[in-house]
């Protein structure tokens, strides 16, 4: 019988639409794992440390004390949803006074800034960013004794967004 394999099972031919559907997911497999591999420039880095040097205001950066949230594989770096905690009694005599978000790759390095007080309750703040690309995340919480205390992510984005400065 024609079409039958050597096990005498029937060969399927392959739609168009399946082999558009082969080369897209090959494609989408390539730019994830470009950038995966593809470092910031060190230009990015040093402006994000700069950033996050500008908050600290001349103290020394402790990692802990702040969560950030947010998935590590983004499909779409238009809309990312992220949020901010921060291990504290938010009492008078221990709360956050200051939560910082900053970015590697954006064009802009401080993605949000929240001033926070005893009155807050909790630290606890929730937005929605853009991501330009892959990138490292950085949070930072200002303690009112002056301590700062920061918390990295990397995420992996699959459609970037805010590009118009780049060339």
């Amino acid at each position: 019988m024609a079409g039958d394999t050597a096990l005498g099972l029937p060969t399927m031919k392959r739609s168009p639409a399946s082999s558009t559907r082969r080369l897209l997911l090959q494609a989408s497999a390539g730019v994830v794992a470009h950038m995966l591999a593809r470092p910031a420039s060190a230009q990015d880095a040093a402006a994000m440390a700069a950033a996050v040097t500008q908050f600290a205001g001349g103290q020394a950066v402790r990692k802990g004390r702040v969560k950030l949230e947010i998935a590590p594989l983004v499909d779409n770096g238009n809309v990312v949803p992220l949020r901010v905690t921060v291990d504290s009694p938010m009492t008078a005599g221990d709360h956050v006074a200051e939560i910082a978000i900053f970015n590697e790759k954006n064009p802009q390095k401080d993605v949000g800034r929240f001033t926070l007080g005893a009155q807050a309750g909790k630290a606890d703040v929730a937005t929605r960013i853009r991501l330009a690309t892959s990138q490292k995340l950085v949070a930072l919480a200002r303690m009112n004794d002056g301590s700062v205390w920061s918390d990295t992510v990397e995420v992996v984005v699959v459609l970037a967004a805010c590009i118009e400065g780049e060339s």
